[in-house]
């Protein structure tokens, strides 16, 4: 029998085992691969016979990789992004030059997209891709080139360079203010209060906003949105009062869409930055892109 050149198990239980580590779920592996999680289960214990080593702990209704799990998962990630990228370079040869960027959605209608005109005239030769989600985990795929995140600047094997800081002030729309009467931060925790909850856990809720300010502990009158959009867009409606970050809702406050509620302003403890995997190097119209953004920042 011929040996194999690279001494390598089957490739497809290599992805199949990367696929559930990834997902720390044999049914979200399936899924993906589109074939069954018997399938999956089948390769993934084909390539732990292979190795002769576990490499998960099957726990009840959940998956732990092992330290030797890890180890293999983390290599077949960054093999397949690096082939992954070398793919898509080589059939781009000869195609427009391209750049993917990957925001959420707040960040890209709000921020992003008003100053992408100005890169586009200023190169024209470049053709930017975009990928929209608010969940973050989306956004770390291969075929993104450069990321906008919000937090601290440290995340595993990504180069960051800091965007801005930022700012948070209650907003609303000013038929919504004329109605109220506001003089103090107990008469804004009576008032209907647009929160963006359950997506990412660096994002300020209404509570740490009451906190931070120094609002009285009180029980708040609080509607919970899943989206960042959709809550600015109640806000605009005049359904309640939102939580603004001023880079982003600059523009909304100066055409008067949405209108500051009350003095009181709070640090950002989060800030947004740019970022990229540290482990492939940027092709050159990443860079461009990442040097024209960092340069334009207002």
């Amino acid at each position: 029998m011929v040996r194999r050149h690279y001494s390598l198990p089957s490739l497809n239980a290599l992805a199949a085992f990367e696929a559930a580590a990834r997902h720390s779920s044999l049914t979200r592996a399936a899924q993906e691969l589109n074939v069954t999680p018997g399938a999956v289960s089948k390769q993934v214990k084909s390539l732990e016979e292979k190795i002769g080593r576990p490499l998960f702990l099957r726990l009840h209704r959940a998956l732990e990789l092992t330290p030797e799990g890890h180890a293999v998962a983390e290599s077949l990630k960054d093999a397949f992004e690096r082939v992954s990228a070398t793919l898509q370079q080589v059939g781009q040869m000869g195609s427009p030059r391209t750049v993917s960027i990957g925001t959420t959605m707040a960040f890209a209608q709000l921020w992003l997209m008003p100053r992408l005109g100005d890169f586009w005239t200023a190169h024209q030769d470049i053709v930017i891709d975009h990928m929209i989600s608010d969940r973050a985990q989306e956004l770390h795929r291969a075929d993104v080139d450069l990321r906008v995140r919000y937090g601290d600047g440290t995340w595993p094997n990504e180069e960051a360079a800091l965007l801005f800081g930022d700012s948070i002030v209650p907003v609303a729309s000013p038929g919504f203010l004329a109605g109220t009467k506001m003089k103090s931060l107990k008469d804004l925790a009576d008032l209907p209060l647009l929160s963006v909850e359950g997506v990412d856990w660096t994002w300020t809720t209404w509570a740490d906003f009451m906190r931070e300010a120094g609002a009285p502990q009180r029980r708040l009158n609080v509607r919970r949105f899943n989206s960042y959009v959709i809550a600015l867009q109640a806000a605009q409606s005049g359904q309640g009062v939102a939580l603004g970050w001023l880079s982003l809702v600059k523009p909304l406050l100066a055409r008067k869409a949405l209108v500051r509620v009350s003095p009181a302003e709070i640090s950002a403890p989060q800030s947004f930055y740019l970022t990229w995997n540290a482990r492939r190097a940027l092709k050159r119209e990443a860079e461009v892109l990442r040097d024209w953004l960092l340069a334009h920042i207002d």
